[in-house]
């Protein structure tokens, strides 16, 4: 270890497990470290988020005790940081904020806001004393004081799009310290022009969107001075995910909602990832003032899971009709909440058909592999879904995609059905199709 340096491992409980001295004996007496530690791991607590699963790099910070100027030296402290489940093993030197490689990445983009720098280099003492003197929880109570209920913030597992112009919202436009800029999504009212796909073409044109809390709905035009539009999209049945690799487009927004209690789909981008992302937040803000008038008991944390979903599964499965005579076709299924439905290609409109999956209260499961008399199948990795009715067969390509739809299939019939749920087990009985 370097001369006047001090090393500490803390376990995930912050007890210490070793104290090492450097040979040369420091500057300044043990008595007086131990005055100033607690409040060395106060200023570490506040610049780092934790939630402990693995083991981070060393990392250099400085050490200053009130009243004793002599009393400056840098640790190299071993810590169990996580930004779950990706280690902080970088840090915004411009934003004193520790992130993950993967938003290393993205904080780079913006070399003019953000400079990162890994934990695991030589960091000089100004450095230091930034990270010191910031942290996370500094900079989250200044970048995101005024972060609306229903804005999403991404995960690790969001597409990068999003992520990106979530750290664009809060460091590059400071969207949450000043509450104006946020009207292009929080004003109630929004029109714009977006591309969408074509239903029987599969082409994308430009098409007039207005989206109107006051009218409870999302609407789009085929002509910029037509006065009807195509569809209205009832923002009660509205829903909105990111889906850059199905559309083809790294802004591809994937709409769905109900008509005629069928599930219909309606793919769009904007070549402008801001954009795109206000138009996201815009429909979830809608569906924010929606449902606190559906559920005026309900409180914020209820209502935003609500606001929109992803889908628990997609992918394709191979299925087979009704009577299980039928030979067994290729066809692309996506699971959305209890409802399961296939469609011939990914980018459909319209599901060719549509399954509720209730609970294993109501005598649903889901079984691996298929009934023995079963034929035509050309994949070797079978389901079968038991409801009341009737069985459903499906076979995977692979194990590991069975697997996941077991596991999709399985959470789902393990969770008790809510009161609203049961009004739509008779609507999706006998669903064409399937």
């Amino acid at each position: 270890f370097p001369q006047n340096h001090i090393c500490l491992f803390y376990d995930k409980t912050f007890s210490p497990l070793l104290l090492y001295l450097s040979s040369t004996p420091p500057p300044f007496s043990l008595s007086s470290f131990c005055a100033a530690l607690p409040g060395f791991i106060s200023s570490l607590l506040s610049c780092c988020p934790i939630s402990l699963p693995l083991l981070s790099p060393p990392c250099l910070f400085s050490l200053h005790s009130p009243g004793s100027p002599s009393l400056s030296f840098c640790l190299s402290l071993s810590l169990f940081l996580s930004l779950s489940p990706a280690e902080p093993d970088w840090a915004s030197l411009t934003l004193g904020v520790f992130v993950c490689q993967a938003c290393s990445l993205l904080h780079r983009s913006i070399p003019h806001i953000s400079r990162v720098k890994s934990v695991q280099d030589t960091w000089d003492a100004s450095d230091v004393e930034l990270m010191a003197a910031t942290g996370n929880n500094a900079a989250k109570a200044k970048y995101e004081q005024k972060v609306p209920a229903f804005y999403y913030r991404p995960t690790h597992s969001d597409c990068k799009m999003l992520r990106e112009q979530w750290i664009r919202a809060k460091y590059e436009r400071n969207e949450f310290e000043f509450i104006e800029k946020q009207e292009p999504y929080s004003a109630g009212y929004r029109e714009g022009f977006l591309w969408k796909r074509g239903r029987d073409n599969g082409q994308f044109l430009s098409r007039k969107f207005i989206l109107s809390e006051r009218e409870g709905a999302l609407k789009y035009f085929n002509k910029q001075d037509a006065r009807d539009p195509k569809a209205v999209m009832k923002i009660e049945t509205l829903n909105a995910t990111f889906q850059p690799a199905k559309i083809g487009n790294p802004c591809g927004l994937q709409i769905t909602y109900l008509k005629d209690n069928s599930t219909r789909n309606i793919f769009v981008y904007h070549s402008d990832a801001k954009e795109m992302v206000d138009w996201f937040n815009a429909i979830r803000a809608a569906r924010f003032h929606y449902l606190q008038v559906a559920f005026p008991g309900a409180s914020d944390e209820e209502l935003v899971p609500k606001l929109t979903r992803n889908f628990m599964k997609e992918g394709f499965m191979e299925k087979t009709g009704p009577k299980h005579t039928e030979g067994f076709k290729k066809r692309w299924f996506t699971m959305d909440d209890r409802r399961l439905m296939y469609f011939k290609d990914p980018l459909d409109a319209y599901a060719r058909g549509e399954v509720f999956i209730g609970s294993k209260e109501n005598s649903y499961t889901v079984l691996s592999g298929l009934p023995s008399s079963t034929q035509g199948y050309h994949w070797n990795h079978g389901i079968t879904i038991v409801t009341p009715d009737r069985k459903f067969l499906f076979a995977c390509e692979t194990e590991a995609e069975q697997r996941d739809w077991i596991s999709a299939f399985q959470r789902v019939i393990n969770r008790p059905m809510r009161p609203q749920e049961y009004a739509g087990v008779f609507l999706f009985q006998h669903k064409h199709g399937f």
